[in-house]
């Protein structure tokens, strides 16, 4: 996964998802985001185009010294397209009911 705040360009460094739904991704990140503030992330998986999202950032942690990055961030998805959402469903498998 690659994210980007909308409008502004890609992060400088790539960030893993630590945990992924069909609702949102909670990610670890270097840099300071706010809540609110809305980012474009792209999935790349093999062999499967990457595929882009937009998502808000609805919560932020500090994370202690020594932590895999500076802060932990809740985001969830929105504008989902349709390709988007069926390849989420693929890889996560369709939402229990």
């Amino acid at each position: 996964m690659y994210c980007r705040p909308a409008g502004v360009g890609f992060l400088a460094r790539q960030r893993e998802p630590v945990d992924l739904s069909l609702g949102g991704v909670r990610i670890f990140s270097d840099e300071e985001l706010r809540v609110g503030e809305l980012l474009k992330m792209e999935f790349f998986l093999p062999d499967v185009p990457p595929v882009t999202y937009t998502a808000e950032v609805v919560w932020i942690e500090r994370l202690v010294a020594g932590s895999p990055a500076k802060f932990d961030v809740g985001l969830k998805f929105i504008q989902l397209e349709p390709e988007a959402a069926r390849l989420l469903v693929q890889v996560l498998g369709p939402p229990e009911e």
